[in-house]
């Protein structure tokens, strides 16, 4: 019965402490994710024209960087923060991002260039979505959606204001010291927060009354492979598009400021599909929940393709938007009730790696399709398909939640 109570409600003067993980987690996502990922897009035709770089080339630094440091680093990272905690990490993954920024500001080579990527994806897997998962998941039971949403909406935030700095301090500055003063805000907006995080005790933590599923317990359970494969199916269509959505708008003739702006609304629209989703995933089974996202996904891509009308572009960054905020909250929601929050770090860790690796891929395949083609009609047609892919294969989850998560 105490244990019980536990899992539902958390301890006495524990809500001050609440606050200050989910401040934590917003802020470390505002910077490494919003900031640090979705900023970089930015800057791609600035590259492409100085550089002389293809898409293919300009895309390819985030596929270096996931497929070298997710197979390397993704499962240790998960087995320290289920071991340590994630306190360490955070600091470690901000001081990461923001020196790949930095670095990234005068990469003016592609050694260097993949370098400093190689900086990025070290730092997104440290301080970035794992371990402010399982920070949320160890400090929130009973509201853990809606906290989760919460705190993802930190990467909507840091997206949508990003193109806009970026924009004003590259008009200012050049796109040299614009890209080089995000990169010390993601450390001046990360590292403080993370660094005076108390890790969770044990009346908050609710690994310490649930046994954890043994890794090679959930590495044998086909749900395991269905909620890897699905996801990545749908963060390789998602990250396909946002790698290219700049490169796309500046091709159909959209000015500087007004490429920002469609990309500040789609991180804008993000917002409202995290606590919309969030919100959902506390009320129905979150299987149905991440079948909704995906196809969300899938029918806002072709807005890019049909032929123009009054507000396209605008109708799919709000349509796009949405799936985007639900898409990458959604998974470790899923992983928690599959297989525990006790294994939630381990457990994304793999998952991550694998998300990690479609997100790398398919915006340097579409890249691929594009030199080769100089059209971007059969690069999204396959994005279509393989967000719709992503949500048949979720469709064979099951339905239950495990008694402990819920």
């Amino acid at each position: 019965m105490e244990n019980q109570k536990l899992l539902t409600e958390p301890a006495k003067g524990s809500r001050s402490s609440q606050t200050y993980i989910l401040i934590t987690a917003f802020m470390a996502l505002f910077a490494i994710v919003g900031f640090a990922y979705y900023g970089l897009p930015f800057f791609f035709d600035f590259m492409t024209h100085e550089f002389g770089w293809s898409r293919a080339q300009v895309t390819s630094g985030n596929a270096v960087g996931k497929l070298l440091v997710g197979p390397l680093f993704g499962f240790m990272a998960g087995w320290l923060i289920d071991r340590y905690g994630p306190r360490s990490l955070m600091m470690a993954g901000a001081i990461m991002a923001g020196t790949a920024l930095v670095g990234l500001s005068f990469a003016d080579s592609l050694p260097l260039f993949y370098l400093f990527y190689i900086f990025n994806a070290l730092g997104y897997v440290f301080g970035g979505p794992l371990p402010c998962q399982v920070l949320i998941s160890r400090w929130f039971d009973k509201n853990r959606g809606k906290a989760m949403g919460l705190a993802y909406l930190g990467i909507g935030t840091g997206g949508a204001v990003v193109p806009l700095i970026a924009s004003g301090l590259e008009r200012n500055f050049g796109w040299h010291l614009a890209l080089m003063a995000l990169g010390i805000l993601v450390f001046l907006i990360a590292f403080p927060m993370a660094f005076f995080i108390k890790d969770a005790p044990a009346q908050h933590n609710v690994q310490t009354n649930v046994q954890a599923i043994p890794v090679k317990n959930i590495l044998r359970d086909r749900n395991f492979y269905l909620l890897a494969f699905g996801s990545m199916c749908s963060i390789g269509a998602v990250g396909g598009v946002g790698q290219h959505i700049k490169l796309y708008l500046r091709d159909i003739d959209f000015a500087q400021a007004q490429a920002a702006n469609i990309m500040s609304i789609v991180l804008l629209s993000s917002l409202a599909g995290r606590v919309l989703m969030g919100f959902l995933a506390d009320l129905i089974n979150r299987k149905y929940v991440m079948i909704l996202i995906y196809m969300i996904v899938a029918l806002a891509i072709p807005l890019l393709l049909v032929p123009d009308f009054p507000g396209r572009i605008y109708v799919f960054a709000v349509i796009f938007g949405i799936g985007l905020g639900g898409d990458y909250m959604i998974i470790p929601l899923m992983a928690g009730d599959l297989f525990g929050v006790r294994a939630l770090g381990r457990t994304m860790g793999i998952i991550l790696v694998a998300d990690g690796i479609a997100e790398a891929v398919f915006p340097m395949l579409v890249g691929a399709i594009y030199d080769g083609s100089k059209s971007y009609t059969p690069g999204f047609l396959m994005l279509i398909a393989l967000a719709t892919l992503g949500a048949v294969i979720i469709s064979f989850l099951p339905k239950n939640k495990k008694q402990e998560t819920a």
